[in-house]
């Protein structure tokens, strides 16, 4: 479901991978970046009317429930099958991709789901 080459999927992987506890699995044919639980996603889909709408180089994340109504207004982003119920939404990525908003979206998932002393040691070398 990705190429392991996809120079989309290796900035993911290097924003993600550089915050503290940070690992990376691949789930459900994706890969997932995770500490005790996941906080994004490279890849998913939607479901539609004739079946699943794949955004292969998505980047999903858990968003801050009160900043969630104002990023499903933006037409960027898309609630995800599955975890889009859980409060994640999903931005398609390409060469045009604002990669400190796709940042700050992954450090937000992450805050929201990693353990508070990984949070903590984040804050201690990059604060909110």
């Amino acid at each position: 479901m990705f190429d392991d080459d996809d120079q989309l999927l290796a900035r993911v992987r290097e924003i993600s991978l550089a915050l503290p506890g940070a690992s990376e699995r691949i789930s459900h044919g994706r890969p997932w970046f995770f500490t005790k639980s996941g906080f994004a996603i490279y890849g998913g889909s939607v479901k539609g009317d004739g079946g699943w709408v794949q955004h292969p180089t998505a980047l999903l994340v858990k968003a801050d429930p009160s900043e969630l109504p104002a990023w499903l207004d933006d037409d960027r982003f898309f609630v995800p099958g599955y975890v889009g119920p859980s409060g994640w939404i999903g931005l398609d990525l390409d060469d045009d991709t604002d990669w400190r908003l796709a940042s700050e979206l992954v450090e937000t998932s992450y805050r929201l789901t990693a353990p508070a002393r990984y949070v903590r040691e984040l804050d201690e070398h990059h604060p909110a």
